[in-house]
């Protein structure tokens, strides 16, 4: 792989890596470290890249285990990162429907980061990114049933909660 190769086939879904680790790690700065060590990794890694032929899964798959080895060293270290909240932005929208917008997605977020890791996983991928079932098995080395199901249970999950939280105004 050359330069031209790197920067039209990697350097594209470098966003999309970003918010993945940045759902996963929580904080911008240790997603922007993941993102760059994917990035150095495929890079010193071209001569066999020509093999990959998905290299958007590929580079979710990087990413994903580098995440998740970052969680474990933060979780032996015993230091957790601050949470980071999510702006909504529409243009034309009054500031009270703003703010109740931003508190809706501030909740959606929370329950996403309250499911267990697989299916906060599948529903990022699926519902954030929107890769297809096909790119989720391969990014995740998962059956087409198994993300199906935590998909299924992640939404339902997420769903009963937010219904709860908008009839009864709890957690």
């Amino acid at each position: 792989m050359n330069l031209e190769t790197f920067q039209n086939r990697v350097l594209p879904v470098k966003n999309k890596l970003f918010r993945f680790a940045l759902r996963m790690l929580g904080n911008e700065a240790e997603a922007e470290d993941v993102v760059q060590e994917v990035l150095v990794r495929v890079w010193n890694g071209r001569e066999q890249m020509d093999q990959i032929q998905n290299m958007e899964a590929w580079c979710m798959r990087i990413t994903k285990n580098l995440s998740l080895d970052r969680l474990r060293s933060i979780q032996r270290k015993g230091t957790y990162p601050i949470e980071t909240s999510y702006e909504v932005q529409h243009a034309d929208v009054t500031p009270d429907v703003k703010t109740e917008l931003g508190e809706s997605m501030q909740h959606v977020s929370q329950l996403i980061a309250a499911l267990p890791e697989k299916q906060r996983q599948i529903i990022h991928l699926r519902d954030v990114e929107g890769y297809s079932y096909n790119e989720i098995c391969e990014t995740l080395e998962l059956d087409m049933n198994q993300v199906k199901v935590n998909l299924f249970r992640a939404r339902n999950a997420v769903r009963e909660k937010l219904l709860k939280i908008n009839a009864y105004g709890l957690q």
